[in-house]
């Protein structure tokens, strides 16, 4: 079974299991609190690029603002945490809703233009968001950000080291990627797929290719919400500056390295490009020049992203097995 099929289904759950139990050993070999915070936000980031994923991988839509979905959501947590006094468990899901609306208001009225044009709507959408927090004063504090975020309490005991918030990550990380897999290898992630592919042949196969780009874009940025929430009680702190268009173009380069329209793509991805920079702090001054030129590596040579390398080998692997003479190998007497 290739890499890129690892979905976890009733028939392949099983391939799992293994990875799944290293995770939650993880913190038991690593007491690092340093080491565990680069694990938290590893499982930050798998959720941003995972949503993404669902519209520029499976759909094929052109998006450049989704750390816009991802302030709203942060924002959204930190204001209801802060002035309502409103728990985790609550904030976290209204985080997504919220941010789901956004991307739904933006979605019905640009969703209708394609390729370039869509991409300098949402940079635009991104740019917009974030002068508006960063001028907002009343409702954002500005420059200033919204301090003093309560972190999670589980059973009235809140959370105060990275190993519960690695846990807690782990946790909503596998929830994340379980809907996501229903979502994708349903009719619905189908559609997305034939829209991607062909919007014209989807559409004249009966697919309302235009409602579906919408809930596209609103399964994303729901998401995407869902991790800025996470983000906000985590740090505790947000700022307009933590969600930048450059912090879009990471998540998208997360996204491009791992393997666009594949599950696993976006995980191997996101721990690839939050560990990689930390491991190389030593080339600080170069750590952005290294960050490049993988990326572009990545789109001259394997475009699939690292997804899409086991089934390349395994490709490669069939057609020599085929261009093999009959008696090529076999003992001759």
């Amino acid at each position: 079974m290739p890499l890129y099929d690892f979905v976890p289904r009733r028939d392949n759950w099983y391939v799992w299991l293994p990875v799944l139990a290293a995770l939650l050993l993880f913190p038991l070999l690593v007491r690092s609190e340093y080491i565990l915070s680069i694990a938290v936000y590893a499982g930050i980031y798998i959720i941003l690029t995972s949503s993404l994923n669902i519209t520029n991988g499976y759909t094929g839509l052109f998006s450049f603002g989704h750390a816009a979905f991802y302030g709203i959501g942060a924002y959204t947590a930190a204001i209801l945490a802060t002035r309502l006094g409103l728990s985790f468990w609550l904030t976290l899901p209204l985080a997504g809703v919220v941010a789901g609306i956004f991307g739904a208001a933006i979605a019905l009225p640009t969703l209708r233009l394609t390729g370039i044009f869509l991409a300098l709507v949402t940079i635009g959408f991104q740019e917009i968001t974030f002068l508006v927090t960063l001028n907002w004063i009343g409702l954002t504090r500005g420059p200033m950000g919204i301090p003093a975020i309560p972190p999670p309490a589980i059973g009235g005991v809140a959370l105060s080291g990275n190993l519960g918030y690695y846990y807690l990550i782990l946790a909503l990380d596998v929830i994340v990627l379980g809907l996501l897999s229903r979502i994708v290898t349903s009719r619905v992630g189908r559609a997305f797929v034939a829209i991607r592919e062909d919007e014209l042949a989807a559409q004249s196969a009966g697919i309302p290719t235009f409602r579906m780009k919408i809930l596209s874009f609103v399964i994303a940025t729901f998401f995407a919400g869902i991790a800025g929430a996470f983000f906000a009680h985590h740090a505790r702190f947000v700022s307009a500056d933590s969600f930048r268009l450059d912090e879009t173009f990471a998540i998208l380069t997360m996204l491009i390295v791992g393997g666009m329209g594949s599950l696993v793509g976006p995980v191997l991805g996101a721990v690839l490009l939050v560990v990689l920079p930390e491991a190389s702090r030593f080339l600080a001054e170069y750590r952005g020049v290294v960050y490049g030129l993988i990326l572009i590596g990545v789109i001259l040579f394997r475009p699939e992203g690292l997804a899409g390398v086991p089934g390349i080998i395994q490709a490669r692997g069939a057609l020599s097995r085929v261009d093999k003479p009959s008696g090529a190998g076999e003992p001759v007497g």
